[in-house]
């Protein structure tokens, strides 16, 4: 399968004879960025905001999911699960839903703007991981810090940052770099890719980050 980053949140995963998804699609008057002209069969959306829920902006889409649940669409299946933020405005926060698309036995998970991390329960109910896209940047995601204890939970094989500062962006977030040394990496140790292609066979044992450039449509 192949993997391409848009910026922000917003991924498009395909594989030969099966559907394709793209994630939190942005406004890009909002966010920064080009603007998106895609194409998938699904798209998901994590929470309901500019940087993450402009459907709209991706055409010939059959499905939107932007809730928690079980799916098979396209020989693809989908497990959302919720999350909240905590604290005493728990009422008043963004719902957030993180994603695991499995495609014929590699498992990806978005974690949209995941906040907080998981309890061990909520890790095991995903599942293994075997590629993980997580936010780095803080705002309204996971900060540095959080993301590389997210990242030590999961136990993917790779990592995929997301959602942080780049010269496109107009949301304040971190740098990439501040992540990188979290996990104990130095930007040029990282590899960056114009997309991922993941087999199974490819999968490194150990937990690997790979820094994707985002593609300007």
């Amino acid at each position: 399968m192949e993997i391409t980053w848009y910026g922000q949140s917003c991924f498009r995963l395909t594989e030969r004879g099966m559907a394709t998804v793209v994630t939190d699609p942005f406004d890009h008057k909002a966010i920064g960025y080009s603007p998106l002209k895609l194409k998938a069969d699904i798209v998901t959306v994590s929470h309901d905001a500019p940087g993450h829920n402009n459907t709209d902006a991706v055409k010939g889409t059959s499905h939107v999911i932007d809730g928690p649940g079980e799916f098979e669409i396209g020989g693809v299946f989908i497990t959302g699960v919720q999350t909240d933020a905590s604290g005493k405005k728990a009422k008043d926060a963004v719902r957030n839903t993180l994603y695991v698309f499995d495609y014929d036995g590699i498992t990806v998970a978005h974690l949209g703007d995941l906040k907080n991390v998981p309890s061990q329960a909520e890790v095991e109910a995903l599942g293994t991981v075997n590629v993980a896209l997580v936010p780095v940047g803080g705002g309204g995601g996971l900060n540095a810090a959080k993301a590389a204890e997210v990242v030590s939970l999961l136990e993917p094989n790779l990592v995929i940052p997301m959602h942080f500062a780049t010269p496109d962006a107009k949301v304040q977030l971190d740098s990439l770099n501040k992540f990188l040394k979290e996990m104990g990496l130095s930007a040029n140790a990282v590899e960056k890719q114009a997309s991922l292609k993941v087999t199974r066979s490819s999968l490194p044992d150990e937990t690997k980050v790979i820094a994707l450039e985002y593609q300007r449509e």
